[in-house]
């Protein structure tokens, strides 16, 4: 733009203007490098810090306004060095993120400074990879990723083991047909009650949003957008199926069923809460809908599972009966995952890109 200016005017002003201007940007980027500076030495000292359990007691308004500022300062790392020399700034829509180069008790990662109009919104270390596998980004992950995604669709298609346990799954379903339903009307309610009950206090939602978005950001997810869809396609369906199919429903299935479901009943409310159309632009709403509906019956799917254990067990079938109808289920669940994973890449990279 300032190129453009400097042709409509004579040329020595011409050249001043474009002059002052990268002036002015360098001005501005040398100013918020150094805030960025200041800001990570005030957050090492305490200043930032705010305990949360000052909320408590408060009116609900200035208990938000605590939890937000709790959450966008965490404390500082115990062991935390950083690098001030050697700070990296990206843009960001309506600000930008100051980078600087940290180590945590000898793992690496990095200070996020996010800067707003001019004022410090956000501190947090985030270590290197965060909690991911290093090999998720390698490209020997990435084709192993694609075998298995049209591997899997091929096979169903066939006469392979793959294609028996999918119909042996299924079968199993509509012998429980009664408790398959039972459990979809109660854990797809509870994310939908979630949903209803957020529009009594957005300013909760939004909360729940930070809090949900520091999270991720700690994983790692954040930094899985570079790889593209198929990056950011197994990212999702990795740390979906290992915490959220079986370390957070098939291992509490285990024990006759009820945790997964107590677990899961939690976790639908919660969800339905933080991601209710109240605090979403409605669009985005609409294209993310599939995803939610998708993931969500895997979850559903491990934990009939495990209630189908219990009835097993306690009929008389047996324990181990009860357990290959788990592990039918994972499998099914797993699909839905793969599915889940692709669309939900797709979606964030591409359907809702503004």
């Amino acid at each position: 733009m300032l190129r453009r200016v400097a042709f409509l005017v004579s040329p020595p002003i011409g050249r001043w203007l474009l002059a002052a201007g990268l002036l002015l940007g360098l001005a501005m980027a040398q100013s918020n490098l150094e805030l960025a500076r200041q800001a990570v030495q005030d957050w090492q000292a305490g200043k930032y810090q705010v305990d949360p359990s000052q909320a408590l007691g408060k009116p609900a308004e200035e208990a938000i306004r605590l939890l937000e500022r709790s959450l966008a300062f965490p404390p500082a790392p115990q062991e935390l060095l950083v690098n001030l020399n050697e700070p990296i700034e990206e843009p960001i829509p309506s600000g930008s993120i100051v980078k600087f180069p940290a180590t945590v008790a000898g793992r690496g990662g990095e200070v996020r400074v996010t800067i707003r109009e001019g004022v410090v919104t956000r501190i947090g270390f985030a270590p290197e990879g965060g909690l991911l596998p290093g090999w998720l980004k390698s490209p020997l992950a990435w084709v192993l990723f694609v075998a298995l995604s049209l591997g899997w669709l091929a096979a169903l298609r066939g006469n392979s083991a793959l294609a028996r346990w999918w119909a042996e799954g299924w079968a199993l379903v509509r012998q429980y047909r009664g408790l398959y339903l039972g459990t979809n009307i109660g854990l797809y309610g509870l994310f939908a009650l979630g949903g209803l009950v957020a529009y009594t206090n957005p300013q909760m939602v939004r909360l729940m949003q930070e809090l949900v978005g520091g999270a991720l950001e700690q994983i790692g997810l954040g930094s899985a957008l570079a790889g593209g869809v198929l990056g950011l396609a197994i990212v999702i369906f990795y740390w979906n199926f290992t915490n959220g199919l079986l370390l957070t429903t098939a291992v509490p299935g285990l024990f006759l069923g009820i945790p997964a479901l107590l677990f899961n009943a939690l976790r639908y409310f919660v969800l339905g809460f933080a991601l209710s159309p109240v605090a979403l632009p409605t669009v985005n709403y609409l294209l993310h809908l599939p995803t939610i509906v998708v993931e969500l019956q895997a979850y559903i799917l491990v934990t009939f599972g495990g209630l189908v254990l219990m009835l097993k067990t306690l009929r008389g079938e047996g324990y181990r009966a009860g357990l290959r109808a788990l592990g039918l289920t994972v499998y099914l669940g797993a699909f839905f995952l793969l599915v889940g994973a692709w669309y939900e890449a797709f979606s964030i990279l591409v359907l809702m890109r503004p």
